[in-house]
């Protein structure tokens, strides 16, 4: 394909692969698309390895990092190891108890605070945090930044550009596109509703349109509800330039999602995607679980501010939940996509079938206009 995307970074189809795996980003990446690597659950040590690994294995292909760099935020600070000192009791207490009435063992004695200390070291929430990881990437041969939540900061902008890397940011309401514009950003990423992850509630057939108009002249790709060629026709039809996929890899055999949440994925309907703020504080779609249907029964506490809710749930419910892989609680990010992942794939296998059924489509099209 030719179009302003695959111009942008030498790519050959314009389909951007968020993946907080290392192998999916390499893997879309040499079949000609861009993987981009999430690293809002990493540190920075494990990201210079995962970055590394890519460099060995991309064979020169371009690539990417998406980071969370919200404008609103609660920063804990140090105080993100001290749970007790740094939550309210009653929001402790609460998570507590519901994961020690479903009988999930507690952590073994003498190794929580390692325990608790090593995965709260690999949440990136704050706009510090995040440039700290921005620094490590900035080592490697990255051609794009993506800001996940708000829009990049001036110097951030500024530090890309004169490297020669590219920076996008997602907007779910034409506003943040018009912001990111304003602060330099080389293109838009519009997020329907139905995208895994932090995102809003307008549907991407009404936002991808809205947001090509109010983000002109920059290119925008269609994110939200994107996995099949059917949907990339139709963010094409609809002016975007391509397409930013998420929830699609989670399903391939690359991917880095445990087998017992690949299970609930493949069992799961579109409705079982729900928009939650339970696991960060912030409107977030991921699978239901026992966790985000206990924060809708009556007498649930108010989620906390972001990343305090995130905080909370890693240290005290996701540290036991996937050490013990408790199935009722398993949870990941996933859009309603996921009523259509039914079975594990390649990420070739993806990207083929991909752009055959977008070929099928144009025939079609192409027949009935005719």
């Amino acid at each position: 394909m030719k179009n302003r995307m695959c111009d942008m970074f030498g790519i050959d189809i314009p389909v951007f692969a968020f993946s907080h795996c290392r192998d999916v980003v390499v893997e879309v990446s040499k079949a000609g698309g861009l993987g981009v690597l999430g690293m809002a659950r990493m540190g920075p040590e494990r990201l210079r390895e995962e970055l590394k690994w890519i460099d060995q294995h991309i064979e020169g292909r371009p690539y990417g990092i998406d980071v969370l760099m919200p404008s609103t935020y609660s920063d804990a600070g140090d105080l993100k190891y001290d749970i007790d000192r740094l939550m309210p009791p009653e929001h402790v207490a609460f998570v507590r108890k519901l994961i020690d009435d479903a009988g999930i063992p507690q952590l073994p004695q003498g190794e929580k605070d390692a325990i608790v200390r090593k995965l709260l070291g690999e949440l990136s929430f704050t706009p510090a945090e995040s440039m700290q990881m921005i620094d490590v990437a900035l080592e490697h041969p990255i051609k794009l930044i993506v800001n996940a939540l708000g829009s990049p900061p001036p110097e951030l902008v500024e530090k890309a550009h004169s490297r020669g890397i590219r920076v996008a940011a997602l907007a779910g309401k034409p506003k943040h596109a018009l912001q990111h514009k304003a602060r330099g950003c080389d293109f838009v990423i519009a997020v329907g509703t139905e995208a895994g992850g932090h995102t809003g509630n307008v549907t991407s057939m009404v936002l991808w349109p809205r947001i090509v108009d109010a983000a002109a002249p920059l290119p925008v790709l269609g994110a939200g509800g994107v996995g099949r060629g059917r949907q990339l026709a139709a963010a094409l039809a609809l002016g975007c330039e391509g397409a930013w996929c998420g929830s699609i890899w989670l399903k391939t055999a690359q991917s880095e999602v445990i087998p017992e949440i690949k299970e609930k994925f493949f069992a799961a309907e579109a409705e079982d995607a729900v928009l939650t703020r339970s696991v960060t504080g912030k409107p977030c779609r991921t699978l239901r679980s026992a966790f985000t249907d206990a924060y809708e029964q009556p007498g649930a506490p108010v989620p906390l501010a972001a990343p305090l809710q995130n905080i909370l749930w890693w240290a005290e419910g996701r540290t036991r939940v996937e050490r013990v892989r408790a199935r009722d609680f398993l949870t990941y990010p996933v859009g309603q996509l996921v009523g259509d992942m039914t079975a594990a794939a390649s990420v070739k296998d993806v990207i083929y079938d991909m752009l055959t059924e977008l070929l099928e489509t144009q025939e079609r099209l192409r027949q009935m206009l005719d």
